[in-house]
């Protein structure tokens, strides 16, 4: 039965349910692997806790950039509205295939590789084991979704509260357990390697641009898109600190360096083996959270593209009954399972899908804080229900931050980063129907 032409996104979330989404996102899986590698590459306690404050401040900065792009363009698109309005079809189109075809479906089939690494410490199921748990994760998750955005909302609020509460657990059981704390290291030359520090840190803060897409979902999106991602970003900086300030204190910098599992380090160093399950529990918890969300907010965009693209009308359909993306959901997961289908022949998934998507998300994130630049620009007199502060200086950090991160991406990553760069490639042909579209419908708006 098709879907009535005049279906579309209805504002359905609170500034809560939004906060939750970007939280839950966002404390995934790599808080419990990157602050071991983080500590490689820092001289001394002070610097390893500042590059987690650095982090969160950079964090802060973006979603006050986004906060402003959101509350004045609310839109089920997000950052493909935003760019279209600031650099016309052919960037827009690019970028929402780009989103569609490497950005989410990588992003998600990542987080499903971690979640199937710890699930298969608990219950192995064989040769493949994290690649069939991640396979069942996608397609769990993504059928919860097309139940509804209730279901959706629903699931991600709990999920976010059990890992909020897991991830606090852990972050305060070696100060009420007794630990001592160890002792300091001796400062080393990690310093030359700050910069390699940050990309880790940025890369376990991502995921917070993704409440651009629910934007048009939220109730009174022009009060509620700044309070929303300032609160979002402001938890994840506490959070995040706290977790690594108190495996600084069960270890030290020097014994941090030495563990490839610190957070199951920890766990165990506190309760023995059973911490360490719990640990795993722990994770999974997080995937999914991380997983639900992602999935959410990802099909937005298909929605988005459908709409101004005729080849893919199909996906500009939003299921009235659900009050969701119902198409989008479909063909996102698909491809989702054909990534995961790649990284089960490569030597770790989770690194496959981080070398994809790493230099394709950033430059465009780089675009998208110009895009406040250029909008400003070119309509000085509109009214802004929200206002960056400090600006220009604020969105100009946050641009240079981006462009050192797109440098560093495509310096640090494999040969997965050209393969997502050569994907982006094939979508040009996309942008000539994308621009063709808008242009007839100008035509059809001139008196």
């Amino acid at each position: 039965m098709a879907e009535p032409a005049t279906a579309a996104p209805r504002a359905s979330l609170s500034t809560l349910d939004a906060a939750a989404m970007l939280v839950g996102i966002v404390i995934g899986i790599g808080i419990f692997k990157t602050p071991s590698l983080v500590a490689n590459f820092v001289p001394n306690e002070t610097y390893f806790i500042g590059v987690w404050v650095l982090g969160g401040f950079v964090t802060f900065v973006g979603a006050l950039c986004y906060a402003e792009l959101g509350s004045s363009r609310p839109s089920a698109g997000g950052e493909y509205q935003f760019l279209k309005e600031a650099y016309g079809p052919k960037i827009s189109v690019l970028f929402a295939w780009a989103r569609c075809s490497v950005i989410q479906p990588g992003a998600i089939a990542a987080v499903a590789f971690v979640l199937g690494d710890y699930a298969s410490q608990i219950a192995p199921l064989g040769g493949g084991s994290a690649s069939i748990y991640a396979a069942l994760a996608i397609g769990f998750v993504s059928g919860l979704n097309l139940l509804g955005t209730q279901m959706g909302r629903s699931l991600q609020f709990g999920l976010t509260v059990l890992t909020v509460v897991a991830v606090l657990a852990v972050a305060v059981a070696p100060f009420v357990a007794g630990v001592a704390p160890a002792l300091p290291a001796e400062s080393s030359s990690g310093a030359g390697s700050l910069g390699l520090a940050m990309i880790l840190v940025l890369l376990t803060y991502g995921g917070w641009n993704e409440a651009a897409y629910v934007s048009a979902e939220m109730r009174d999106v022009r009060r509620q898109a700044g309070p929303m991602l300032m609160i979002g970003a402001l938890v994840l900086t506490v959070i995040y600190v706290l977790v690594n300030a108190a495996l600084l204190w069960a270890f030290g910098l020097a014994g941090l360096r030495q563990s490839q599992a610190p957070g199951a380090d920890l766990m165990r160093l506190l309760a023995g083996d059973t911490g360490a399950f719990v640990l795993s529990a722990i994770v999974i918890v997080t995937a999914l959270s991380t997983l639900n969300g992602t999935i959410f907010t990802g099909a937005r965009i298909y929605y988005a593209i459908g709409k101004d693209i005729p080849l893919l009308r199909r996906l500009g359909v939003w299921n009235e009954r659900g009050d969701v993306p119902r198409n989008g959901i479909l063909l996102q997961g698909f491809i989702a399972l054909l990534l995961v289908g790649l990284g089960s022949v490569t030597r770790d998934g989770f690194q496959t899908m981080v070398d994809y998507t790493a230099p394709v998300f950033w430059g465009f994130m780089f675009l998208v804080g110009l895009s406040l630049f250029v909008l400003r620009i070119r309509e000085p007199d509109r009214a802004l229900p929200f206002r960056v502060p400090l600006y220009p200086l604020t969105p100009a950090a946050f641009c240079a931050t981006c462009l050192y991160m797109l440098h560093a991406s495509i310096a640090y990553t494999g040969y997965g980063a050209l393969a997502g760069l050569a994907v982006v490639a094939t979508g040009a042909p996309l942008i000539f129907s994308g621009v063709s579209r808008s242009r007839r419908s100008n035509r059809r708006t001139l008196p």
